[in-house]
């Protein structure tokens, strides 16, 4: 089967999170499983898009409302990431370094998915399948079916999967005219809640709707941030699918990042190893034991309790804990964690960037991985972490809950309910105690490192769905 993957982000293409790594990884598994699968993304202006060589496959125009874009589809002819790379270039609208958080997006990402229609018709391809992800590409299964410019794609079948149903990329009536013509009597598949939701139109358009973990389905039926009727209404073509990790770049034995490498034999050692290194350049003690957070400082990943969930553990537990920060985005909270270095020299350090290096040299040298989570859709960092033989401590939600069980309920991880300080430094005070008892902190890491969570048999999941709509079609 031909599968075409839509999305905003494709690591190492362009990442801001989760959806680039899952985008980067699962075609290439479609691919080792006979498929063909391939990534179309936008061409932003990063370092990733000035140093590779590209061949233009497609040129021309597209309308959005009043406006005429120039468009190119370039082609990576390399197959570097393991599944042939597509680039749209619309220099107007993506000729800049980052991903999201332009006044602009709307009509960014409308005409990023009308230029991919257009070249599909322009060329006469027929895929098997148009797989969008989230809401940057969820249009795109009402416009193959009511567009009239897109007659010939009309059942051609389509799935869209919901990796934060947060974020629906709504616009307002006035910006109607930028879609291509269709039968206004159509719009109802456009409208939700009194504007037009292209989340909401893609859930409804869709032959399939997936979520990036089945807890995660549940909870979007009950908390969805409006769209939870429809998402109940549209359970019979939805199913969640655990997101899996791409164990031939996340693997601690060949991994070119780390700064020594370990396998089950020697992860003792190696582990050993990386932490000492990496106490070193943040001047932490390596005897003791080192949380740390990895991602972006926002409401969602419950950074908001950082500064306070620090400092409270710091006194407690005084002297017998590290804490390593990595991450970005609230301005407040990055002020705040950075401003705790002055109090906790020696025991507590933050790096306020992106830094994917970095990344896995913490995955590999930390012993607890913090992710108070108030939503976490599937989460990637914890399956990094057991790759690592870094213990997960979780707020039980989404795919944390279904990816982490509490040691005390015969499990590997440190699970809580709630997104609180008390419930995060609570866990520390358990975790403090697994790393005294040598023998089972050792047996919980070995055990962690053994757990799969590769993408192979979420491939062979995603292709059974792919011929279940193929075979709608025929």
């Amino acid at each position: 089967m031909l599968i075409y993957h839509l999305s905003a982000e494709c690591y190492p293409v362009a990442k801001v999170g989760g959806l680039g790594d899952v985008v980067g990884a699962l075609p290439k598994y479609l691919n080792q499983a006979q498929q063909t699968a391939r990534v179309v993304v936008p061409a932003y202006n990063n370092a990733f898009f000035q140093k590779t060589e590209y061949q233009t496959v497609h040129q021309g125009k597209l309308r959005l409302g009043p406006f005429v874009f120039s468009y190119s589809v370039l082609y990576e002819p390399t197959n570097q990431l393991g599944f042939e790379l597509y680039q749209i270039a619309i220099p107007e609208l993506f000729d800049r370094p980052n991903v999201y958080s332009y006044e602009d997006d709307t009509e960014r990402f409308l005409a990023f998915q009308i230029a991919f229609l257009n070249w599909l018709v322009e060329t006469n391809q027929q895929p098997d399948v148009l797989h969008c992800h989230d809401h940057h590409t969820a249009l795109i299964p009402f416009m193959v079916q009511h567009c009239y410019n897109y007659e010939s794609l009309r059942f051609t079948p389509t799935i869209i999967t919901i990796h934060n149903g947060q974020y629906q990329g709504w616009f307002g009536y006035d910006k109607l005219h930028y879609l291509p013509a269709f039968d206004l009597s159509k719009i109802g598949y456009l409208e939700w809640n009194g504007t037009i939701n292209p989340l909401a139109s893609g859930i409804k358009c869709a032959w399939k709707v997936t979520t990036v973990s089945p807890s995660y389905l549940d909870e979007i039926s009950n908390k969805a941030n409006g769209l939870e009727n429809l998402l109940r209404w549209e359970r019979p073509k939805s199913l969640g699918i655990l997101n899996g990790i791409d164990t031939e770049l996340w693997n601690p034995k060949t991994d070119a990042l780390l700064e020594h490498h370990y396998g089950l034999r020697d992860f003792k050692k190696g582990k050993a190893a990386n932490k000492k290194w990496l106490c070193e350049q943040f001047r932490l003690d390596h005897e003791k034991p080192l949380f740390t957070f990895i991602g972006r400082l926002v409401g969602e990943k419950g950074a908001d309790l950082f500064p306070h969930m620090a400092s409270i553990a710091l006194h407690e537990f005084s002297g017998q804990i590290n804490i390593l920060i990595l991450g970005s985005g609230d301005p407040e909270v990055e002020q705040q964690l950075s401003g705790l270095q002055h109090f906790y020299s020696g025991h507590y350090s933050a790096y306020i960037g992106y830094n994917e290096a970095l990344a896995h040299k913490i995955y590999a040298g930390a012993d607890f991985l913090l992710m108070p989570s108030r939503v976490e859709p599937c989460g990637l960092n914890q399956m990094y972490a057991l790759r690592y033989g870094t213990i997960p401590m979780v707020r039980r939600t989404g795919g944390l809950r279904d990816t982490v069980m509490d040691v005390g309920d015969g499990g590997f991880g440190l699970c809580y309910d709630q997104t609180s300080v008390s419930d995060v430094v609570h866990s520390i005070g358990r975790a403090i105690q697994l790393f005294a008892d040598t023998k089972k902190f050792d047996a919980v890491r070995k055990e962690i490192q053994q757990i799969d969570h590769s993408w192979n048999s979420v491939a062979e999941t995603y292709i059974s769905v792919y011929q279940s709509i193929s075979k709608q079609h025929l």
